[in-house]
């Protein structure tokens, strides 16, 4: 099949390297023009997967002619959420129709993980907003616990695809599946969505715990309740319960929350060190979703009237200064309640 994958970051890559391997025809989209010329140059990106060459079979562009032109039968958006929504309005108008509504253009799958700033919006809510309605029953996610890092050096890794039709998702299953990436299917495209932007949030609690020197009860008692928060948030918008026990929700919470390769606990251990948010993100590489998915999912919290006392914390440490000592006495400290295994 004919992939188009836009965004050239580390995870797009992984996936496109999967792809091609796979014996499909990948074509890589990537504004960043240093990034672009890398690729194009080398087949390779060090600064974002290192040691990591993409088949010779791969083809890299920065033009929207040349991704119209591919005709695409599925597109993979691996740019990150806050980028995506201008991304694909930066598409010329004339362009919008012949790459969203192609004849051959099977499925949309969306592989980032986050809330949208200022509208909240999860990213199949703001593909409903931005591309054609007629491309909506083509909106699918993948997610799991799968750092790129990892996946570009073929280890064992099981991700979920999520949509609205099992034709499609089991389409898509064959597409990326091989002996080393196993992927499974769901209907819950909201609970995929809530538990891939949500785990990010606590996974900055996580390293914030790590940074402090705490240990595994701590940890244990965070990724606990954490999940309960992410269920709470997702019910409240019409998931499953028990997708959040699965690969989106609490098998990407735990391998965000202990992985050294996770970008979101590493701005927690650097803030449970005593270091201020602006300096760790000016040092980092890649986009750290949690940080934006902090603020936006403190904000849906209180629009959908869901407890979610972790996510308050992470919120009050990253941007109201609070020491992170305080905000775990508070948590501790609460009012006792039974545990509500209902949530």
């Amino acid at each position: 099949m004919r992939i188009a994958v836009i965004g050239g970051g580390g995870w797009g890559l992984a996936l496109a390297r999967i792809l091609a391997l796979n014996d499909h025809q990948v074509l890589i989209w990537e504004f960043n023009a240093q990034w672009l010329k890398t690729l194009q140059e080398t087949h390779a990106n060090p600064a974002l997967l290192p040691n990591i060459t993409l088949p010779h079979s791969v083809q890299f562009t920065g033009s929207f002619e040349e991704l119209a032109a591919w005709e695409a039968e599925v597109i993979v958006l691996a740019t990150p959420t806050q980028f995506i929504r201008s991304t694909l309005e930066s598409i010329p108008p004339h362009l919008q129709e012949r790459i969203w509504l192609s004849e051959s253009l099977q499925a949309i799958v969306n592989v980032a993980k986050g809330i949208e700033q200022n509208t909240l919006l999860r990213i199949d809510q703001i593909l409903m907003e931005v591309l054609p309605p007629a491309a909506h029953h083509l909106i699918c996610a993948l997610s799991g616990p799968s750092h790129a890092e990892e996946v570009s050096r073929e280890i064992p890794t099981t991700v979920v695809v999520a949509g609205h039709s099992q034709e499609r998702l089991i389409m898509l299953q064959q597409l990326f599946s091989n002996s080393w990436f196993r992927v499974y299917r769901t209907e819950d495209l909201i609970g995929v969505e809530i538990g891939g932007a949500v785990k990010n949030v606590i996974a900055i609690a996580a390293g914030i715990l790590a940074g402090l020197g705490f240990g595994d009860n701590s940890m244990g008692a965070l990724l606990t309740r954490g999940i309960v928060e992410i269920s709470r948030l997702g019910l409240a918008q019409g998931a499953r319960t028990e997708t959040f026990l699965g690969l989106s929700g609490i098998g990407d919470l735990i391998t965000t929350s202990i992985s050294p390769n996770s970008r979101n606990r590493h701005v927690g251990v650097q803030i449970g060190k005593g270091r201020k948010l602006a300096d760790i993100l000016s040092e980092m590489k890649m986009v750290a979703e949690g940080v934006a998915s902090t603020r936006s999912v403190y904000e849906l919290a209180q629009r959908y009237k869901v407890e979610m006392p972790i996510t308050q914390e992470v919120y009050y440490i990253l941007f109201e200064d609070k020491d992170p000592h305080q905000a775990i006495y508070e948590l501790m400290t609460r009012e006792l309640k039974e545990e509500a295994v209902g949530l």
